[in-house]
């Protein structure tokens, strides 16, 4: 069943991507339809008998010229509607008993009324049905009223109505996919808006920060320098300015990054940047949680650019919080760091109950929103967004989804080395954990 379904799905991509074969196929088959029909005689019994009439030549050519204009009915479907009507009009002035050929307006009128507007498919169908009607009853030799003559009214008019209503439902779709769309394009496009608004003010904050203290010491220390020899006094007094404004401009450092944090987030380091090397310092701190992790590092002979280092550590740092807060009790993590060709791969798992839904994610200076246990991007936090323009910014990648039989799983690719070019660092931070 699986094997009929994809190659019938397969045979309708072929064939709405080339539509002309697909209007020889029908033009075709309502040749077959026409000329197989022109051999039954209608009778006046129980039904048609076949076998005791043959169409005519000129009947033949009418039915021929009419399928090869069904050939262009996307195309130019009003002329081909205009061209088989003649044609069936024809007949039925011409010969008697007509031979079908009426079969080709009925698939042209359904295509006029399918790709037009409604006005026009009332208006069109409406002289169509009447033409082709008025010329079997005029010039038929059956009554007016027989049922071969309100056929070519039934069918005429069925044509237009279930072409109206293809149109219809064509539209009504079309407008539901273009409202999807929009409302996506707005969603991402206001997201991005508040990124930008909220990554702006911060610049601000921290510009501000920065530079009213950051001046105060630069004069501060060239008063310092100034009078070191002459009157260390005065020296010492200015190097107490620099002192404080230093520590102010600490402060309130802190106090702009904190307001990226959550409460419950790990306070933000006074040591240095750190690094794989501290893994292991990391990962006690969970297991002293109560987060049972698991770690699978190779030797530690390897070292990594500063950037790259730095941004495998905040990537666990950040999935292993949210595993602590959301997975739920019970739940278990897996840390592994593998050096595979020019790219380091870190990977976290955990096996938590907690459901996208009731797992958000954390802020930029926590755990990933979209890490393990998260509800994704749209949650409430911005921690994946953070964690994975982080990665992007050294040319890496980053994933993060839920994993088959339950769970979360964050993977990230790093390149070995970082796109800022930065030199790799020394001391506790350079070591890592990763095979070469």
């Amino acid at each position: 069943m699986t094997t009929l379904s994809s190659g019938f799905a397969r045979a309708r991509r072929w064939l709405r991507d080339h539509p002309l074969a697909f209007d020889a196929a029908l033009a075709l088959g309502a040749l077959v339809a026409m000329i197989c029909g022109s051999f039954a005689d209608p009778g006046t019994g129980h039904g048609p008998t076949f076998g005791t009439r043959t169409p005519e030549p000129f009947s033949v050519l009418l039915m021929v010229l009419a399928a090869l204009a069904l050939v262009l009915r996307r195309r130019r479907p009003r002329a081909v509607l205009a061209a088989t009507g003649v044609l069936s009009a024809a007949e039925y002035v011409l010969m008697d008993p007509p031979a079908p050929v009426i079969m080709s307006t009925v698939v042209a009128l359904y295509t006029v009324a399918s790709r037009t507007d409604r006005p026009t498919t009332w208006r069109v169908g409406l002289l169509s049905m009447g033409a082709l009607t008025a010329a079997a009853m005029v010039f038929g030799s059956t009554p007016w009223y027989s049922q071969e003559n309100l056929g070519v009214f039934a069918w005429t008019g069925m044509a237009g109505a279930a072409g109206d209503a293809v149109r219809s439902r064509r539209a009504f779709v079309d407008a539901i996919r273009e409202r999807a769309e929009r409302a996506e394009r707005t969603r991402e496009e206001e997201a991005r808006r508040r990124v930008a608004e909220e990554r702006l003010r911060i610049a601000r904050d921290l510009h501000d920060v920065v530079a009213h203290h950051i001046a105060l010491v630069n004069v501060q220390a060239g008063v310092a320098a100034h009078v070191m020899d002459k009157r260390p006094d005065q020296a010492k007094e200015a190097l107490a300015h620099v002192r404080d404004a230093s520590r102010s401009a600490l402060n309130e450092l802190r106090v702009t990054v904190g307001l990226l944090r959550q409460q419950g987030d790990p306070e933000a380091p006074t040591e240095p940047a750190p690094g794989l090397a501290v893994l292991g310092e990391l990962v006690a701190t969970f297991r002293n949680a109560g987060l049972p992790v698991e770690v699978a590092c190779a030797d530690r002979g390897v070292r990594l650019p500063a950037a790259v280092d730095l941004a495998a550590y905040r990537v666990i740092q950040e999935a292993l919080t949210n595993v602590r807060k959301h997975a739920g009790a019970g739940a278990r993590a897996e840390v592994s760091v593998v050096r595979v060709g020019a790219t380091a791969e870190v990977t976290v798992l955990d096996n938590g109950r907690g459901s996208a839904g009731r797992r958000p994610g954390a802020g930029p200076g926590g755990a990933a929103d979209g890490g393990p246990g998260s509800g994704g991007p749209d949650s409430g936090g911005h921690g994946l967004v953070g964690m994975r323009e982080r990665v992007t910014a050294l040319g890496g990648a980053l994933t993060a989804g839920p994993r088959y039989g339950g769970g979360f799983r964050v993977h990230a690719i790093l390149p070995v080395e970082a796109r800022t070019g930065e030199p790799e660092r020394p001391g506790t931070a350079g070591g890592t954990g990763l095979r070469r």
